[in-house]
């Protein structure tokens, strides 16, 4: 409706509130009614003389109230009331249910109907728009995509502008994108001794040096990347700062600020992979909020709604960097998927990105506390909402024997070879605690685990 008018100064409640409010007074009054089309997000905020955040969250909380619905590329409906009964769902394509690569560092599933029901019917809006979907579009995400992007981003403190913010298939592809751009063949770049293995399969690939830097509980020590810078000049340095795949660490506020420092004194960007950075709801925030200028960040949907999905949020830190990322973008990858990038932004908007959200976190507590109650104190390491454990194997046990071993449990292990950077690898193993994987079989899986690793691994296994 062209002429619907707010007026939010006579409300006391919150902005994006009072915006769901209004909506619902001028329903019930019939001042709106059922298919009348709201003013696009944009427009309101301004009219409003507020910003496009302020809007979208009114809109989300209208329509979790069923006020409103909203469909991807044509607007925000008022919603009709006596509209019936959702449909029901398709029965599932068994050639679809695929096994799962548990050597993957997995979410838990959803598993709630409730849920479930609620991410089918965001996919139902989305396929209304299925043949626009379907066609060649601009590199780097639209108007829409973005603002879902920018709205899911301020969580972490990130404020983007849109010429810098891009949609990505992967946070992989990202990776390599950045990569190509910063280094060249035979060149230097810094990671965590112990670190995420696609960084260094990336490395290797573009024929970049990968150099491991020492660690300590805090993650990366300042004095080993300045000597490094010193001696090695660098053209970048990796980090996994949230949650660190494998090691769970989370780099505390003060150490993020001590790397910022040395990376702006020797002029060495810093590439932020935030695959777990949503997961914790206190986490500290992305370094590319406090250091916007030396960071390119990487905000990936894989560990936070679903692997499947193949998205990412990237965020690069000045002009001529945006130019050349899209050049490696494009000629790698030409564009994410326009229907995954509105799956996403559907989620994002009507808060079921949140709900998918908040049941990883849940069950990822629940399946750490199943951890703790049968694994000796002490003998891993791992964070409350750490998709995984990082354990050292006791005296006796070799990686080789115990990842074989643990092969028939339905847990994976991945022995730290694929993690290490610098040094020998040490006798530890990555034991994922997520995936398809339900509370039963875990906790018959880790007491399997710990039974065995109570013993001699000769008696582990016989051969005949």
């Amino acid at each position: 409706m062209d002429d619907w008018k707010l007026e939010l100064a006579r409300s006391g409640a919150p902005r994006y509130i009072a915006i769901a409010d209004l909506i619902a007074r001028d329903v019930a009054r019939g001042r709106l009614r059922p298919g009348d089309r709201l003013p696009p997000q944009r427009e309101l905020a301004a009219r409003l003389k507020v910003d496009f955040t302020t809007v979208a969250r009114g809109y989300v909380e209208a329509q979790k109230r069923g006020l409103v619905v909203s469909h991807v590329g044509r607007g925000t409906f008022v919603r009709d009331p006596s509209g019936g009964t959702a449909q029901s769902s398709p029965a599932a394509d068994e050639h679809r249910d695929t096994v799962a690569d548990l050597s993957m560092n997995l979410p838990p599933e959803p598993d709630d109907p409730a849920l479930l029901a609620r991410m089918r019917e965001g996919l139902s809006v989305v396929s209304a728009s299925l043949v626009p979907l379907l066609r060649y579009q601009a590199f780097g995400g639209d108007g829409r995509d973005k603002d879902a992007a920018a709205l899911w981003l301020a969580r972490r403190g990130l404020d983007c502008p849109y010429e810098r913010l891009f949609i990505a298939p992967g946070a992989h592809p990202a990776l390599l994108a950045i990569l190509s751009v910063l280094a060249k063949p035979g060149e230097r770049i810094l990671s965590e001794e112990i670190t995420y293995p696609g960084v260094r399969s990336i490395a290797a690939q573009l024929g970049l040096e990968l150099a491991g830097l020492s660690m300590d509980g805090e993650g990366i020590l300042p004095e080993a990347f300045a000597e490094a810078c010193e001696r090695l000049q660098p053209k970048a340095l990796y980090l996994n700062p949230t949650l660190q795949n494998p090691t769970t660490l989370t780099i505390p506020p003060s150490r993020r600020d001590a790397l910022c420092a040395v990376a702006r004194r020797y002029r060495v960007p810093i590439i932020e992979d935030d695959a777990y950075g949503f997961i914790p709801q206190q986490a500290p925030p992305a370094m590319a909020a406090t250091a916007p200028d030396i960071v390119w960040y990487i905000g990936g949907l894989s560990k936070v709604i679903g692997a499947g999905l193949r998205l990412a949020y990237v965020a690069v830190p000045e002009t001529r960097a945006a130019w050349l990322f899209a050049s490696a973008m494009r000629a790698g990858t030409l564009m994410a998927s326009p229907l995954t990038a509105a799956l996403a932004t559907r989620w994002i908007e009507d808060g079921t990105a949140d709900e998918i959200l908040a049941f990883i976190r849940r069950e990822t507590q629940a399946r750490q506390r199943i951890a703790a109650e049968i694994l000796p104190a002490g003998s891993f390491r791992a964070d409350q909402l750490s998709f995984n454990i990082w354990m050292p194997l006791p005296e006796g046990w070799s990686r080789s024997a115990f990842t074989a071993h643990m092969r028939a449990s339905g847990i994976a292990a991945v022995a730290s070879d694929a993690f290490t950077v610098a040094g020998p690898p040490q006798e530890f193993v990555r034991i994922c605690l997520g995936g398809p994987i339900g509370r039963e079989r875990l906790r018959e899986g880790l007491a399997f685990m710990a039974h065995s690793l109570a013993g001699r691994p000769e008696m582990a296994s016989a051969f005949f």
